[in-house]
């Protein structure tokens, strides 16, 4: 179509839709007073909403996973020979139970260090309590006195270091204070589990020599999983934070923890991360699943209409209603998208006219009233 021609069609038509929008006060809807004359002008096309029997929740794709917070990966504290490893993937281990046995020249040299380490220690609490004895009898002067109290503060502190750096290989405390005891010095230790729950993964294997903090077995705590479900983008506004979910075919159930702002590229989807609470014991990390997602109410009923009659404003979609007066721009909440016809939820009634033609006008009447 020429430029011109375009222009004159256009013209009357944007002239006669530059009657003010108003809004309902109170009321989320936003009505659109046009005349006769501006209708004929907008050539607007009506239909009625079919009503749905559409289910209440919708079923999508998901995979099993286990929480990043109830994942713990155990490493070995000093490099060394790995002797045994008594775990394997599967197994239920608790807290405290060892899984692995390792020999290490890097624990023989942390053990020799403290103990010398606790003998300094020693020596300078025995000067600095012979030099206060001295001091309160003025044999020696005050600043000897200061000096050998640093020195025994110093030795303290060497000390410290030295059993944070036992419990850092993984002594315990009462390993720790049996050395300090007996002196006597341990070529291997016992790696134990910090928590209880089931190993998912080994790494290491019996025999081979291990640097320090390489990954040995990888422990999951399983009472509470999450379910990873794919959410086209069409269906996101239909779902909310908190929405219960089910997987039918394990007798899980759980809620919504959060819905992904971000869309996967090859698929159009959204990742919907679910946490389930109930019926866990049937689920497998790694697992696929089809759940049933609650969708989002809004006390209306469930209709059909043609794709093109619902848009896009304010973060809602909105269908526009014939009114005497005009229409009226009513939210609503899509359920479902094809390329013919869109689902939604609103209030709605099958008497009522939807806009299907002429929908960018109104769309900009609808825009115009937010920046009036």
């Amino acid at each position: 179509m020429p430029l011109a021609i375009a222009r004159r069609f256009c013209a009357p038509l944007l002239i006669a839709l530059a009657a003010p929008a108003l809004a309902q006060p109170g009321t989320s809807d936003v009505s659109i007073r046009l005349d006769e004359r501006q209708l004929r002008v907008g050539a607007f096309e009506l239909v009625n909403p079919e009503p749905e029997s559409g289910p209440a929740e919708i079923a999508l794709p998901g995979v099993v996973v286990v929480p990043p917070m109830q994942l713990r990966v155990i490493a070995a504290p000093a490099a060394g020979l790995l002797e045994t490893l008594t775990v394997s993937p599967d197994e239920t281990v608790q807290r405290g139970q060892v899984i692995a046995q390792l020999r290490s020249t890097e624990l023989v040299e942390a053990q020799r260090l403290f103990l010398q380490a606790v003998t300094a220690h020693d020596l300078a609490a025995e000067k600095l309590r012979r030099d206060e004895q001295l001091h309160r009898e003025r044999v020696i002067a005050e600043r000897r006195l200061i000096t050998t109290r640093a020195e025994a503060i110093a030795a303290g502190a060497a000390l410290d270091e030295r059993v944070q750096l036992l419990h850092l290989v993984g002594l315990s405390d009462e390993e720790v204070e049996q050395l300090r005891r007996t002196r006597r010095i341990q070529p291997s230790l016992s790696v134990r589990s910090p928590v209880a729950g089931v190993v998912l993964t080994r790494v290491a294997t019996a025999g081979e020599r291990v640097a320090q903090a390489a990954p040995l077995v990888t422990i999951g705590d399983l009472r509470v999983l999450w379910i990873n479900a794919q959410v086209p983008v069409a269906r996101v506004p239909a779902l909310e934070d908190g929405a219960r979910v089910l997987v039918p075919a394990q007798g899980a159930e759980g809620r919504v923890l959060r819905i992904g702002r971000s869309v996967d590229a090859a698929t159009q989807s959204v990742v919907a991360v679910a946490e389930m609470t109930g019926g866990t014991n049937a689920l497998r990390p790694g697992q696929a699943v089809t759940v049933a997602l609650e969708l989002r109410g809004n006390g209306g009923g469930q209709f059909r209409v043609p794709a093109g009659s619902v848009v896009r404003h304010r973060e809602r979609s909105w269908v526009f209603l014939r009114i005497p007066e005009g229409f009226r721009a009513r939210p609503v909440t899509v359920l479902n998208e094809t390329a013919q016809f869109t689902s939604i939820r609103g209030e709605l009634s099958a008497t009522d006219q939807v806009a299907t033609r002429g929908i960018l006008a109104l769309l900009g009447e609808l825009s115009d009233l937010d920046e009036s």
